[in-house]
């Protein structure tokens, strides 16, 4: 032993190694703690984990085995319920898991990924009854969370003393409903949250225990499912889109035993066909005893057979809590809030209101209603909502407190700024979401918001659509489904419209000298019309909105000019913004149109007119003919163009042609529609598929995001008092003119930091883009990130915010504490760089991210050094970023703040100093993504 000790004290001494160090190195600290001490550890970590260290040491599994001895509470999922059990088990193994705890009262997390529903001899498996088993070698099991169908039933029906703890939510469901989703729910069961979704149940028990209760796509195949229905602890009702019996008698136990559920706090039925009154008749019943008195939210939707008393009735008796209430199209109607004005409650804890409402399933489903009926739905067509501005004065009026509001397609809307009143003052109003309300309008719709005290979020979806192409000519109203039948017949008696005609038809008369009695015809029409033949006239313009093209000219509807005629255009060169036929006179001629009246064939009325359009000048036009073939047309003096073939009158039967009035050839400029926003506390304005082609921040003092997507005819952007909004994205966008956009927003004051999401769907000159951003006036440091990823990729675009702020931060901090010098973009400056890189730093990076490319130029100071430093003792890695999948990951460098920053980069702050070059305050990300450019719209989920 001497000797042995002797050499260790050389070999120390030769490497010069303290023997502290060595001990430390060496030492087993693990096998140092106590029993109870690495108990106490255990109780923090996932059970795999604990049970893998059985393998490392005598001392660990002596501590293991004492653990599961006296734990109580296992959960083999690790909390994330979500997820499936660690796979390997058969039924031997969990059996003797489950021996080793003995004392387990609850277990959570037994989401088998697939279980065997028998044993097969010889076979080792992981089955229902070798679960079932295990379970019951644990005598002090009280209850199990699971989400497997057959094992739940199982657990029911052999362990009926076991509690299923959690949320009941069975995994695979779908719609259609598959045939092996089953699930027989005993009388009695020990449940308190049931999730269904696409599952066969016979029926629905008396279960005292149970508190929520979802189903969704459920088939009850009982021909009486709710024969004994009755939980009178459920707080929340949910059925969505099931398929019952389609008599509404069998609902009546339903209603009934909810009424019963004193408790009941959330009521959501969706398509389903009770009887119409039912509930006025159960509340009546039962609000005495507290039936439905503790509701606070209500929801109805495609419920076929609902009436008006049956949602009001439910609204009055359960007004004290009422918090927030979702009605079908087919009750949004006046009349339901007049009755709720006349009851004169108050809300105290109302919030939110959606009108219209339509399920999301039957939104997104592309299957029709008769195929929906066929996997067992009722039958049910809705219509849209029918609720005016009358109704909507009355929405505030009942519910004063009212801060979300939500309106899906009621085409009745037409004035927001009506729905103001002396009681209805929409004071409290926060977030407003108006979707497919095609008649609204859009300067009403600006006053409604500027008097809008409280709102901050603004969401547009499918409004403000622009009018189809012709409809400025031939007098179609553009969304609201007013054809051209009722323009004419509205303006029949117009006197300005009968004088032009008439100063029309002598132009025609003085240069042709055809048909000399066009207008005592027209007269003789107009005269019919108006001794009671509206009708008739009606059903006969509707004929005539379809076109006939011949020879290369359109004849299409009439004008504003004249309204009762129908016109054929020849087309006039220009690009796709060019605006109508300026510089161009009216030449009209008559030509027959026959007109059928349904009842009779045999009666025919004629109308002629026909307009052509020609230069002023006599200069030649081409028609699209010549465009497409090469062919040249002959040139015609202006009497030859004002003839027309004769046209023999045709029978045709009433339908839909294919030519609309979209398709007349004459090239003309999108309808402007201007989006005027003003208001004191607005914080964000969302638009997806809207028909504004302007939009202006005219007093936003608070405003801080603007989204736009799949907006196709929108195109500027105006910024008159918005100061420190920060975050703008457009994203296919078909028109939009970037360079005025970015242009209007760095010409904003350097109140903020900016970053600018573009998703282009044309093509981008990207090097007079960058000379236009540095050379300009803008008071900023600028990046512009070149994102080619496709389908599209969000790590670079999510991750930009964080560093960007953190590179304003550095300035910021350097000009304020540290005296260094701000940078400035005035016309000087501008005259003293007119060449590249026009007095900035600037430089380019490039690389790839999850396989797609990336290229960024810019001249944000200190970035390259902060990508280039060494991780730091800060640095975290606990998430997935690193500089091989984004541009910069500051969190796994460790630089966390601007003070850690300027440390790592020290040395070139000081050089900079001595090189007296400013640093602007702020900055501005341009991030453009290029999926789109070939003009076809890329699937994405994030936008």
């Amino acid at each position: 032993m001497g000797p042995r000790k002797k050499s260790v004290k050389t070999c120390l001494m030769n490497s010069e190694i303290p023997e502290e160090a060595i001990s430390d190195e060496t030492k087993d600290y693990m096998n140092q703690l106590s029993h109870e001490v690495l108990c106490h550890i255990f109780r923090y970590l996932p059970l795999q984990d604990i049970m893998c260290m059985e393998c490392l040491s005598r001392k660990l599994k002596e501590a293991v085995t004492l653990y599961l001895r006296v734990v109580r509470v296992v959960d083999l999922c690790a909390g994330r319920w979500w997820e499936y059990m660690p796979s390997g088990f058969t039924d031997s193994s969990f059996l003797t898991l489950l021996k080793k705890m003995p004392d387990v009262e609850q277990l959570y997390g037994l989401h088998p990924r697939y279980l065997e529903r028998r044993r097969v001899r010889g076979h080792e498996a992981f089955s229902i009854p070798g679960v079932l088993e295990a379970l019951q070698a644990c005598p002090n099991l009280v209850g199990v969370e699971t989400s497997h169908l057959e094992l739940v039933e199982s657990i029911w029906t052999y362990m009926p003393h076991v509690h299923i703890l959690g949320k009941f939510r069975n995994r695979n469901g779908a719609f259609p409903i598959p045939p092996e989703n089953k699930l027989k729910i005993p009388v009695g069961a020990k449940i308190q949250t049931l999730h269904l979704v696409g599952v066969n149940v016979p029926e629905i028990p008396c279960i005292p225990m149970l508190r929520h209760l979802y189903m969704k796509w459920v088939r009850l195949t009982k021909p009486q499912p709710f024969k004994d229905f009755l939980c009178i602890s459920l707080r929340t009702f949910v059925m969505r889109n099931c398929a019952g019996p389609t008599n509404s008698l069998k609902y009546v136990p339903l209603v009934t035993g909810l009424a019963s559920a004193r408790n009941l706090e959330h009521l959501e039925m969706v398509r389903v066909p009770f009887l119409g009154g039912l509930i006025q008749h159960v509340v009546e019943d039962s609000w005495r005893s507290g039936g439905f008195r503790n509701l606070h939210t209500i929801v109805l939707g495609a419920c076929k057979n609902a009436l008006e008393v049956d949602l009001g009735y439910l609204i009055i008796t359960a007004a004290r809590r009422l918090h927030e209430v979702r009605i079908q199209p087919s009750l949004t109607k006046d009349g339901v809030f007049s009755a709720l004005k006349m009851a004169e409650l108050e809300f105290p804890q109302f919030e939110t209101l959606h009108l219209g409402y339509v399920d999301e399933f039957l939104l997104q489903s592309r299957m029709a209603n008769a195929d929906l009926v066929k996997y067992g739905l009722a039958d049910v067509v809705e219509n849209p909502g029918i609720i005016t501005d009358i109704g909507m004065k009355a929405v505030n009026e009942v519910f004063s407190c009212i801060k979300y509001l939500a309106i899906y397609n009621c085409p009745h809307l037409h004035n927001p700024y009506n729905w103001i009143s002396d009681h209805s003052r929409w004071t409290r109003l926060v977030d407003i979401n108006l979707v497919r309300c095609h008649a609204l309008k859009l300067d009403s719709f600006g006053q409604f918001v500027e008097l809008l005290p409280s709102l901050e979020f603004i969401s547009l979806d499918q409004m403000f659509r622009e009018p189809p192409k012709g409809c400025a000519r031939v007098g179609l109203s553009a969304g609201t489904g007013i054809g051209v039948s009722s323009a004419l017949v509205s303006n029949q008696n117009s006197n300005n419209d009968n004088d032009n005609n008439a100063q029309n038809n002598a132009n025609i008369h003085d240069n042709n000298h055809h048909h000399p009695d066009d207008s005592d015809e027209e007269n003789d029409f107009r005269q019919d019309l108006q001794a009671g033949e509206q009708q008739f006239a009606a059903d006969a313009l509707n004929e005539m909105e379809d076109m006939i093209q011949e020879d290369g000219e359109v004849v299409a509807e009439s004008g504003h000019e004249t309204p009762a005629h129908s016109q054929a255009v020849i087309p006039v060169d220009g690009d796709d913004e060019q605006a109508g036929p300026s510089g161009l006179q009216r030449v009209v001629k008559p030509t027959p149109i026959t007109v059928h009246d349904s009842e009779s064939d045999d009666e025919e009325d004629s109308l002629e007119l026909q307009e052509v359009w020609m230069p002023k000048n006599g200069a030649r036009r081409y028609s699209e003919r010549e465009e497409k073939t090469g062919e040249p047309v002959q040139s015609r003096e202006l009497s030859e163009v004002s003839k027309t073939k004769p046209r023999h009158a045709m029978k045709r039967k009433r339908t839909a042609d294919k030519s609309t009035s979209t398709s007349d050839p004459v090239i003309e400029d999108d309808h402007v529609q201007v989006l005027v926003l003003k208001s004191k506390n607005l914080v964000g304005v969302t638009m997806t598929n809207c028909g504004i082609t302007d939009l202006v921040l005219k007093d936003c003092p608070k405003m801080m995001f603007i989204h736009a997507t799949r907006c196709r005819v929108l195109k500027h952007l105006k910024v008159e008092n918005a100061p420190i909004v920060n975050r703008f994205d457009y994203a296919q966008c078909k028109k939009l003119n970037m360079d005025q956009v970015l242009d209007q927003i760095l010409r904003m004051p350097p109140e903020r930091n900016r970053i600018i999401y573009l998703r282009p769907m044309q093509q981008v000159d990207t090097l007079t883009l960058e000379q236009k951003l540095f050379s300009g006036p803008y008071p900023y440091h600028i990046c512009i990130i070149h994102e080619f990823s496709n389908p599209p990729n969000v790590r670079n675009k999510v991750r930009i915010r964080s560093w960007m702020d953190t590179i304003a931060n550095i300035n910021q901090e350097l000009i304020k504490y540290e005296f260094f010098p701000e940078a400035k973009r005035s016309e000087e400056d501008l005259k003293k760089y007119p060449k590249y890189p026009w007095g900035r730093e600037i430089y380019t990076l490039e690389g790839v991210v999850d396989g797609a490319p990336y290229s960024m130029i810019s001249d944000f100071p200190w970035l390259r050094s902060l990508r280039a430093a060494e991780p730091n003792s800060f640095a975290r890695y606990d998430f997935e970023d690193d500089d091989e999948c984004t541009i910069y990951a500051p969190r796994r460098k460790g630089q966390l703040s601007a003070d850690i920053c300027m440390e790592t980069i020290g040395e070139e702050i000081s050089e900079m100093r001595q090189m007296k070059k400013g640093v602007f305050q702020r900055v501005v990300a341009v991030f453009i993504h290029y999926c789109d450019v070939n003009g076809e719209p890329v699937e994405d989920d994030y936008i």
